[in-house]
């Protein structure tokens, strides 16, 4: 009797699921669609899907082909119904070229090669002097690196220059303040530290406990060691072959990863959301290069990472948090007023797809937006209508 109540529960939901999948099909998509050059995989899915997000849900490549969760220029994508169930399938054709990206890659080119997030800077290998007692160096010239004791002649290292730290502060009865701290060279905060409006949201801890998210990195150069050190000489000497930045002293030092980045994702959603209150924790921490806000097809960091069970391809909705009013229509008197305050509704403005993720928090690509996003906004799941 169970087995027979689970299998009718089992084929319910897959009904219910189906006709979720099936009610989100584009009016007007395609029955059939060929790859071409320039396509990205969210723009495909938008021509099939209302919400590209549930892309994973109708792929179906097919098993004959060979690396079937790419797709390539001249590759024929139909839509087919197998058991009553949307599917797009694959068929490989002879073209040529790359596989095509998840997203426009010159849109976040400069965040996958030039940029990265640590938990710390504290203990990175540094340069502490450069050729010639200069104050930068540039391409062909040498620097000298203290911390790298068991570095060899021929190894690689990427310059990097601490650029932002981000964080939070918690505040007492849940409240915190969300901070992006401008850094030096030495990784210490400048003046005129960029503070942002206090919001609230009680799944936070205790008061006065500061939540460390990450420091950003922007690369400055590559470098190859061509003398370690030893023999009474206590610096490793590089030579900067790559990068058109000038790098300076207190220059940090990161291994050259292999494989640092990969686009070969699909959009999805969240496959986990910490829900403690009425509101995650997951906020827009950092808009490029400190402007007041991004729109469409701009990168915006979040705080949400590895951590958080978020990956490359995850899909967020993003709102403007709702503001507390006072009621000043049913109350004359302000200080009444603000005793009677009355919540707002979220705003929607827009959907995020994550494409570089880090322990504590990640780059997103904002992938379409109805209001300008800021500091501050809150992430939700991309199918939620409060």
């Amino acid at each position: 009797m169970f087995s027979r109540m689970l299998a009718l529960v089992s084929a319910s939901l897959l009904t219910v699921a189906t006709y979720a999948v099936a009610a989100d099909l584009r009016t007007d998509h395609p029955d059939t669609y060929v790859v071409k050059k320039g396509d990205t995989l969210w723009d495909i899915s938008a021509r099939f899907l209302n919400k590209p997000w549930l892309w994973p849900e109708i792929w179906q490549a097919n098993p004959q082909v060979k690396n079937p969760h790419r797709i390539y220029p001249g590759d024929v994508l139909s839509l087919k119904y197998i058991n009553g169930r949307p599917q797009v399938e694959l068929s490989r054709s002879m073209g040529d070229g790359p596989a095509i990206d998840t997203i426009p890659l010159a849109q976040v080119e400069d965040f996958l090669k030039h940029m990265r997030v640590v938990d710390s800077i504290k203990d990175l290998p540094y340069i502490v002097g450069l050729e010639e007692d200069q104050i930068s160096v540039a391409n062909g010239q040498l620097a000298y690196a203290r911390g790298i004791p068991d570095a060899k002649a021929g190894d690689m290292y990427a310059i990097v220059r601490p650029t932002v730290s981000y964080g939070r502060n918690h505040r007492g009865s849940g409240e915190y303040q969300l901070r992006s701290d401008d850094l030096n060279f030495r990784g210490d905060k400048l003046n005129g530290t960029n503070w942002n409006n206090f919001w609230k949201d009680v799944s936070y801890g205790r008061a006065g406990q500061p939540d460390y998210l990450g420091t950003e990195l922007r690369e400055m150069s590559l470098a190859q060691v061509t003398r370690p050190q030893g023999h009474g000489i206590e610096t490793a000497t590089l030579l900067l072959i790559g990068g058109g930045a000038d790098v300076h002293k207190g220059d940090r030092l990161v291994p050259v990863e292999a494989q640092p980045y990969d686009l070969q994702f699909m959009p999805h959603p969240p496959k986990q959301q910490a829900v403690v209150s009425q509101y995650t924790k997951f906020r827009v921490i950092g808009v490029p290069d400190n402007i007041a806000a991004a729109g469409p097809r701009e990168v915006i960091a979040i705080s949400a990472g590895k951590l958080d069970g978020v990956d490359n391809g995850t899909v967020f909705s993003i709102w403007r948090i709702g503001s507390n009013q006072a009621d000043t229509i049913k109350h004359k008197n302000w200080f009444t007023a603000d005793h009677d305050r009355v919540r707002l509704a979220d705003e929607y403005e827009g959907h995020v797809m994550v494409f570089r993720t880090f322990d504590k928090m990640s780059y997103g690509l904002v992938m379409d937006a109805t209001k300008d996003i800021h500091v501050g906004d809150v992430l939700k799941h991309p199918d939620a209508t409060r």
